[in-house]
């Protein structure tokens, strides 16, 4: 029987553990997580495109290929921007209010 209790107590811990609620600095910290995972992965992947493109995509001698002009012109914007998000995301506090107050 006292088997049984020490189940009991094994699974009602669990239990607590996996319905605890996260405090608002724990949820701030998941959410800049996140979106920075996002940001960061979506930046490479811009990168890798634009190597890609680079590197092995067969270029006039004379000038760059059309495509891949009006390709920059649309990528250049979108990684600017990636960039700024990215850095003001892992450059900002974890909220208004400090610890002690």
């Amino acid at each position: 029987m006292s088997r049984k209790t020490s189940e009991t107590t094994s699974d009602e811990q669990y239990v607590d553990k996996t319905t605890r609620r996260l405090t608002p600095a724990e949820l701030d910290a998941r959410l800049r997580f996140i979106v920075g995972l996002t940001l960061a992965i979506t930046m490479v992947g811009i990168i890798a495109a634009v190597l890609f493109s680079l590197i092995f995509v067969t270029q006039p001698i004379d000038s760059q290929a059309p495509n891949d002009a009006e390709f920059f012109k649309l990528v250049t914007p979108i990684a600017t921007f990636l960039t700024g998000a990215l850095s003001g995301i892992m450059v900002t506090s974890g909220g208004s209010k400090r610890e002690g107050e």
